[in-house]
């Protein structure tokens, strides 16, 4: 689930001003209800993926320089097979709790998180194929992931000032995940590899009331230990991200995109070695806030994702999604906030040549409000 929600904040965590260990609210409370399916054309070994997910999320100051958050949720799936048949999953997902220190207020944050092993760990060979399905990048699934065996990642966000208005930040991170038993009734232990993670960004404003936000993100992960000398190994991944804000009339427009490319995996040559294909996965999308009174705003949307996967030197299309649809935001009162999400979505996925059509909806309801 922690992918789905990093892209829209990702600058805001590397410059000043927008990290919430640099001032908000002293408590905040997030949960809400979201639910999508997609239905396949014949040519799939599933013809539909369904997902609902109800995420939790707590955020507590302590004092003028510590924020902790917690983050989990409860998520269950099920995918259908031509045949009737369907496998199901449901079950809390892994728990974050966060700590943020303001090391030097405005400047720089140091962050230490560690991930509770609540979810699934060891489940039935039979569930492989959900767990995969809903992992795509393409879909976009809130929740992509249901567990692992917990682990512990240390890092720091850092800005600086550049002019008058704009702000540069960079940030590292590093994650080591525990050993744990990923299919019940095999013998042997997953042993993650350390992954490290670099960030740049930055963002200002320029015109008229435009605004700009830009993000570089560098990602590379050790091989996991399946035992037995087997291993499982990804790619580099280099990630991209740029928005552009900008008024129209009474309204907000803002466009983005961002671009993820994984690269050959290092040991991919190597016996025992199972390797994730190289990728690429590229979004472009546009969102128009509009409000239509003091304490409600409407934002229609329009995103086009596109994903190319493959082994060899020529990567070929996985597929393409188009969705489009629309958020109502509404000021509840000085505490509360709620926000209403409505998105139809529809593409092709390519298999063995064949191309497959994709349609499903996405409705979800979430509030914040500070007790």
């Amino acid at each position: 689930m922690r992918a789905r929600w990093i892209l829209p904040g990702l600058v805001g965590l590397l410059v000043p001003g927008t990290a919430i260990a640099q001032g908000g609210a002293p408590a905040l409370v997030r949960t809400g209800a979201f639910f999508e399916s997609y239905s396949f054309g014949t040519g799939l070994a599933f013809s539909r993926i369904s997902e609902f997910t109800i995420p939790i999320g707590v955020t507590q100051r302590v004092g003028q320089r510590l924020v902790v958050d917690l983050g989990t949720a409860f998520a269950s799936a099920s995918v259908r097979q031509p045949d009737g048949k369907t496998i199901d999953h449901s079950g809390l997902i892994d728990t974050d709790l966060r700590a943020s220190v303001s090391v030097i207020p405005g400047k720089l944050i140091f962050n230490l998180v560690g991930t509770i092993p609540t979810g699934a760990t060891a489940v039935p060979d039979t569930a492989i194929p959900l767990f995969g399905a809903t992992a795509t990048d393409l879909l976009g699934f809130t929740t992509p992931s249901f567990g692992s065996g917990g682990g512990v990642s240390a890092g720091f966000a850092s800005a600086f000032r550049m002019g008058s208005n704009w702000a540069i930040g960079t940030g590292a991170s590093y994650r080591q995940g525990a050993s744990y038993q990923p299919v019940k009734g095999q013998p042997g232990d997953l042993t993650p590899g350390g992954e490290a993670r670099a960030r740049f960004g930055i963002e200002g404003p320029f015109g008229t009331g435009k605004y700009f936000r830009g993000a570089l993100v560098y990602t590379t992960t050790g091989n996991n230990d399946l035992g037995g000398s087997r291993q499982s190994a990804i790619g580099d991944r280099v990630l991209a991200y740029a928005a552009l804000s900008l008024p129209l009339g009474n309204a907000h427009l803002s466009l983005y995109g961002w671009d993820m490319r994984r690269l050959r995996a290092r040991d991919s040559d190597q016996p025992q070695t199972i390797a994730v294909p190289r990728g690429n996965v590229l979004a472009l999308g546009a969102r128009l806030e509009r409000p239509l009174g003091p304490n409600a705003t409407l934002a229609p949307l329009l995103e086009f994702r596109h994903e190319l996967t493959g082994p060899t030197a020529r990567m070929e299309l996985l597929g393409y999604l188009v969705r489009a649809g629309s958020d109502l935001r509404y000021r509840l009162s000085d505490r509360a906030t709620g926000v209403l999400q409505a998105q139809l979505a529809l593409g092709s996925l390519q298999s063995g040549g064949t191309r497959v059509s994709i349609l499903g909806p996405r409705v979800g309801a979430l509030i914040e409000w500070s007790p």
